[in-house]
């Protein structure tokens, strides 16, 4: 499935520790588009639509992470969001929008792990999308058409195919997102 990720990925690293913020940059730079901010305020000033990805630090001078969430919130940004911070989760987590949480210090791999796992879910968003959008299409033909048409049909037997296809890459995709196998070695 890794191949299949999206490698043009823009990610934006929020890290107020600058030798940390350019660490995670060297880790994904040859991968992925990345770019650096070293704070909240910056961080507000450089989000736009091109942001897929963000790995948040969570306390931060100025303006902390939960703000830029809030400020992605309000513009309605569409990227991924996992924190990478020192700050131990606790339940109120659960009202944050993001995707993941780490807890520092991590390693090239939690990153690079991380910014995979924040693409197969946008992955799994779209085909699941794609897939609701051709069953719906696919129940009002069976309502409205009969059998024989239904099996005369090339373009219901290539809607059928899709829909086969489609849930074969979501299961896919689902099976590498499965909670078992996200557990990290720590």
């Amino acid at each position: 499935m890794t191949d299949a990720l999206d490698r043009d990925a823009h990610v934006l690293i929020v890290e107020d520790e600058e030798d940390l913020a350019d660490m995670y940059a060297a880790y994904l730079k040859d991968e992925f588009t990345v770019s650096v901010v070293y704070g909240g305020k910056a961080a507000i000033e450089t989000l736009d639509e091109t942001v897929d990805i963000v790995l948040l630090d969570r306390r931060m001078p100025v303006v902390t992470g939960n703000e830029v969430l809030a400020h992605i919130e309000e513009q309605g940004f569409e990227c991924r969001v996992a924190m990478v911070t020192a700050v131990n989760p606790d339940f109120d987590i659960i009202d944050l929008r993001i995707d993941d949480y780490l807890v520092k210090p991590v390693s090239h791999e939690d990153i690079r792990q991380t910014v995979e796992r924040m693409l197969k879910l946008e992955a799994y968003n779209e085909h699941m999308q794609e897939l609701t959008s051709k069953k719906l299409k696919r129940n009002v033909l069976e309502v409205e058409k009969t059998r024989a048409q239904l099996s005369e049909s090339e373009e219901f037997q290539r809607l059928n195919e899709e829909i086969d296809t489609l849930e074969d890459e979501v299961d896919s995709i689902t099976a590498d997102l499965d909670p078992e196998g996200l557990q990290r070695s720590r």
